[in-house]
């Protein structure tokens, strides 16, 4: 694997929130959520009822497009993902085997939960963007310094 591919999948490691951007009747919308990952593929967890699992019920693979990218004050530091892709149900229920990655990265889906968090959970689902591209922007290493990979180049999860 190149350098840049490995600096981009350690800058997904290194983050948990991504903004998912779908189109519902002609219009953008945008949530922010938390997710688990295999090389770029991308999982997190929802109700059904929320927005963004409606308009991704609506088909079996929704266009999607994806940015993940933490608040920086100069824009000499900015570093980010931007994917687009297609978003689905995996049509699993948030069960103990299903819910193992998500426990593995974040503690609150390990152990006592709080009622509301059970409660939220026995409705939850599980949804999955798969990119087609990806692009690692890095101005650290210079402005606009940009890393593509088109589909073919995207390593395979695991």
């Amino acid at each position: 694997m190149n350098e840049r591919l490995k600096a981009a999948l350690d800058f997904l490691a290194a983050n948990h929130v991504m903004s998912l951007s779908l189109i519902d009747d002609g219009a953008p919308r945008s949530c922010s959520l938390m997710y688990v990952f295999d090389g770029f593929e991308l999982s997190w967890v929802s109700d059904p009822a929320a927005r963004h699992s409606r308009i991704i019920d609506q088909t079996t693979s929704a266009p999607a497009a994806v940015t993940i990218a933490p608040d920086y004050d100069d824009f000499r530091h900015i570093r980010g993902l931007q994917m687009t892709g297609v978003a689905s149900r995996l049509g699993l229920p948030a069960s103990a085997v299903a819910m193992a990655p998500f426990a593995r990265r974040y503690s609150f889906f390990d152990g006592d939960k709080p009622a509301a968090v059970v409660t939220a959970m026995a409705k939850a689902r599980i949804y999955r963007f798969i990119p087609s591209n990806v692009t690692f922007i890095d101005n650290s290493s210079g402005f606009a310094s940009k890393t593509a990979v088109g589909a073919g180049e995207l390593p395979f999860p695991g």
